[in-house]
């Protein structure tokens, strides 16, 4: 494998394609405050079980409305709601620090220092892990273009 490869290879890395944009996220936000969604239909948007959504509830993340029969009614506001809560789940963030950080979100504005410094703590481990993960990703690359030219030089 010669440098322009190697290059390449950590190019893919540190800059892979598939870039997330505005849109993405924007597919995910429900902003239809008319209606409300069934815990089915809730659980297909996110991507989540519906059992996840019941834990989250429990664990005091969320607040549900429930209809004239009983059942979970999620509206825009939940839904936006479970799409942070979904998003900091998947980038490691654990319950507890979801707790504390939606109990300060729900205090008010005078916590916005405290809400600053829980989400700057988490972008630093996001960062690192970030960075974890594009040198195994570089490692990846590398190792399939050696497989490629038809030969490993490296073991294994």
């Amino acid at each position: 494998m010669d440098t322009a490869e190697l290059v390449h290879a950590l190019r893919l890395a540190i800059d892979p394609p598939g870039e997330v944009n505005i849109e993405a996220l924007q597919e995910l936000v429900r902003d239809d405050a008319a209606a409300a969604w069934d815990i089915g239909a809730a659980a297909r948007h996110l991507e989540v079980s519906p059992h996840t959504l019941r834990y989250y509830e429990r664990a005091g993340l969320i607040a549900v409305a429930r209809n004239a029969a009983g059942r979970r009614r999620y509206d825009a506001g939940t839904i936006r709601r479970l799409v942070f809560i979904t998003r900091m789940r998947a980038a490691g963030m654990s319950i507890a620090e979801l707790q504390r950080y939606l109990a300060l979100a729900d205090a008010g504005s005078e916590t916005v220092a405290a809400r600053r410094e829980l989400l700057e703590q988490h972008r630093a481990m996001l960062r690192q892990r970030i960075a974890q993960l594009q040198l195994a990703l570089a490692v990846t690359e590398y190792k399939l273009t050696t497989y490629q030219e038809g030969h490993d030089r490296i073991t294994p």
